[in-house]
């Protein structure tokens, strides 16, 4: 290979389009043609990878909400580090800070000893925070991903309580290291293991389109609160008493399902009169995504424990906990980590928190949510193979579904088959996005906070073609149904 800092096989030519709106909107849909990367990359890398088998792309530049690939192809990328990016690829912020630390001579790889660089990340976060974890909350930084503080969070509750015992919800999604992985709903990577934490209970998350209870709305609200209580007080229920429970405000490898703030509400008044610890995963969600700093924000309620990765970060590998003080009970080295001084992601992290307060990103990712939101709930009017648009801010999806199959539960069923084709026809046209929920039959949205109202509006348009396209080759299958 000739080139390869930029990743190409060859010196990309200097007339190459810019990597703006106006570029992206004058290249026409295309395919993907054989790339030697991939083939390299499929040669070598293990069968444990997972995006470019949907995502099929050897990327070389990215600015903004654009990427392009080793072929010219430009892509507005609506997966975004799956919500890692909130301010989008290569940021003039956060390229700023890291350079600012690089030319300082500054170390790089502090272990924990603390630094200016870290003083001043901390100081950034905790003036995000909510209250009371503001005024008195304690810090921990992890390994370099969410599932390591997940991890630690987990040896957090159980060394404070003297417990044993987690809750966790259906269809939620913690991370893939063992004990992430224990407290993780989608079975798959769970039965190749033979067996996870034995003392993981699963309960019944308030997915209001498929209902656990079958019922639905405030109904399902009161029908899950209420499970949730009988099985903490009742002396025979066969369930130790937990030391956390731990959840997700939105699910989002789930199915992008946002938890009721009323249910969220209530399950921290039961946790709360009964001792127990109540650990919000954030690490997806926090940093504006949802169009709140933090997504249990929308229901006025404050965790014991906040899990963060991704985003705060800045696109760089940082993880941490944050806790309330009273928790803090474990000596000195129950948790560690090699990398958990990266003053990189550190200064990228500062950057990222000052552009979203200064840019108030938070409410544009609100306002830009709910208008494409918009456009997703017009598709769902023309289309029937769409059953719900659901979601928070800029974490969106659409549950597709086969609308002329028997259906189950007075619901018709997903369609992983029909989601699949019409991840492959928005690549064509140009639109990164993912999967998720259950047979991966939920379009999952989550482009970077930044994105325009003209930008939005071209994502709308490039996916409404791309399910006309994904419904023809679907329907060509099926010949009698004919319409979407």
């Amino acid at each position: 290979m000739d080139n390869v800092l930029t990743g190409t096989d060859r010196p990309r030519a200097a007339s190459a389009p810019p990597l703006t709106l106006e570029a992206f909107c004058e290249q026409r849909s295309f395919e993907l043609r054989r790339n030697p990367y991939l083939e390299r990359q499929e040669a070598r890398e293990s069968n444990a990878r997972s995006y470019p088998r949907r995502i099929p792309l050897a990327l070389q530049q990215g600015q903004g909400i654009y990427l392009r690939d080793t072929q010219g192809h430009i892509f507005i990328d609506c997966l975004a580090g799956a919500g890692t990016l909130a301010l989008g690829h290569n940021h003039p912020a956060t390229i700023t800070a890291m350079r600012r630390v690089l030319d300082a001579g500054l170390p790089l790889h502090t272990l924990d000893l603390t630094t200016p660089v870290k003083d001043a990340f901390v100081e950034a976060l905790f003036d995000c925070l909510p209250e009371p974890l503001a005024q008195r909350g304690k810090i921990q930084f992890c390994g370099p991903t969410g599932a390591d503080a997940i991890e630690a969070a987990l040896k957090l509750v159980k060394t404070a309580t003297g417990r044993r015992t987690v809750f966790a919800f259906s269809g939620a999604y913690h991370g893939m290291t063992q004990g992430a992985l224990g407290l993780t709903g989608n079975l798959a990577p769970k039965l190749p293991l033979g067996s996870s934490m034995g003392d993981v209970h699963f309960l019944p998350y308030p997915y209001d389109y498929r209902c656990p209870f079958g019922l639905g709305g405030e109904a399902g609200v009161d029908a899950g609160l209420h499970y949730i209580e009988h099985l903490l007080d009742d002396p025979e229920s066969g369930v130790l008493p937990p030391a956390a429970v731990v959840v997700e405000a939105v699910q989002g490898e789930g199915g992008v399902i946002p938890a009721p703030a009323r249910w969220l509400r209530g399950l921290r008044d039961i946790t709360r009169q009964r001792g127990i610890a109540l650990v919000v995963d954030e690490v997806q969600t926090g940093l504006g995504r949802t169009g709140r700093m933090f997504a249990c924000e929308h229901a006025g309620i404050t965790p014991d424990v906040l899990v963060l990765s991704k985003a705060i970060g800045g696109g760089l590998p940082l993880s941490v906990l944050v806790y309330d003080a009273a928790l803090d009970r474990w000596a000195p080295g129950a948790h560690a980590g090699t990398f958990r001084g990266n003053q990189l992601a550190m200064a990228a992290g500062i950057a990222t928190l000052q552009t979203l307060r200064h840019e108030q990103l938070t409410a544009h990712a609100a306002a830009m949510g709910e208008r494409l939101t918009g456009h997703l709930l017009q598709l769902q009017r023309e289309h029937r193979c769409i059953g719900e648009v659901r979601g928070r801010g800029l974490m969106l999806g659409m549950e597709l579904v086969d609308p002329d199959a028997p259906p189950g539960r007075g619901r018709p069923p997903q369609d992983g088959v029909m989601a699949r084709l019409l991840q492959q026809h928005c690549l064509r046209q140009g639109v990164i996005l993912e999967l998720g929920g259950r047979h991966s039959a939920v379009v999952r949205l989550l482009p970077p906070l930044i994105i325009s109202a003209e930008e939005v509006d071209v994502v709308a348009e490039r996916i409404a073609r791309a399910l006309q396209g994904a419904w023809a080759e679907r329907a060509a299958t099926r010949p009698a149904r004919a319409t979407a």
